[in-house]
């Protein structure tokens, strides 16, 4: 059985303004953030060039596939670490605990601490749009450095980067798993305000290899929240989140 390895929380001193780095010396400056020394730069240029950036270049490759190894990479390390941590926990309370932190709303978090948006490389479009603070983006940038840490230095370095990302958030859902199912709370609050059962609509779009799902949750027939996702459960968990912080009780 693998020991769990102590979380650190990860910070930067101030905000990064992208137009202050040249691309070398913002890579450089988040590998530093991310506690870890590549062998392969490239695969960390790599990770942090979204699609667009390349749609409008020839010859070179997006973070989409460190982006699905990343994921998977991800699920194991959480899954693994839930086993081996927390015996007495059955089935759908390790669940629970995994979608709590395993997900797009908290990745985003993450890519923020880090200040990946900063170093992203986009292309005009998103760049024009906002695609630096995108969640889906950010996201996704995540699960391609865990995956390019992999590629790069193997298992127990992903391991351990996971887990200092998302150990104190894999420790407090643990502590208080229903507090991250945030459909069940807020079916609670909204059956006990007399408005009944939430009701989502989801729609998926993206190849399958990388199929996102953005979901929204009515109440009442009102739009109370809207959220996305790697998964339709994800997404779901997502708009309910954002239904109870607009309803206050989140």
């Amino acid at each position: 059985m693998i020991e769990a390895t102590q979380a650190t929380s990860v910070s930067g001193p101030r905000p990064l303004d992208p137009l202050d780095l040249d691309g070398a010396a913002g890579e450089r400056a988040l590998a530093d953030r991310l506690q870890h020394r590549f062998n392969d730069w490239s695969l960390l240029h790599q990770a942090l060039s979204h699609r667009s950036w390349y749609a409008e270049r020839e010859g070179s490759a997006s973070n989409e596939r460190l982006e699905f190894l990343g994921d998977a990479v991800l699920g194991l390390v959480v899954a693994e670490h839930c086993y081996a941590t927390y015996p007495e926990f059955a089935e759908g309370q390790l669940a629970k605990v995994r979608s709590a932190v395993v997900n797009a709303r908290v990745l985003a978090r993450v890519a923020e601490d880090l200040q990946v948006g900063a170093v992203l490389l986009l292309g005009k479009g998103e760049e024009s749009s906002g695609g630096r603070a995108k969640g889906s983006l950010l996201s996704d940038a995540t699960e391609a450095l865990i995956g390019a840490v992999y590629l790069d230095a193997g298992w127990a370095p992903a391991r351990a980067l996971v887990l200092r990302l998302l150990g104190d958030r894999i420790g407090r859902a643990a502590a208080e798993p229903d507090d991250f199912d945030h459909k069940s709370r807020l079916q609670e609050v909204t059956v006990r305000s007399g408005d009944g059962v939430p009701v989502y609509a989801i729609e998926g779009s993206g190849p399958d290899h990388g199929r996102r799902y953005r979901a929204q949750v009515f109440v009442a027939g009102t739009l109370r929240g809207s959220g996305e996702g790697t998964s339709k459960k994800d997404a779901e968990q997502a708009a309910a989140a954002d239904a109870l912080a607009r309803l206050g009780d989140a």
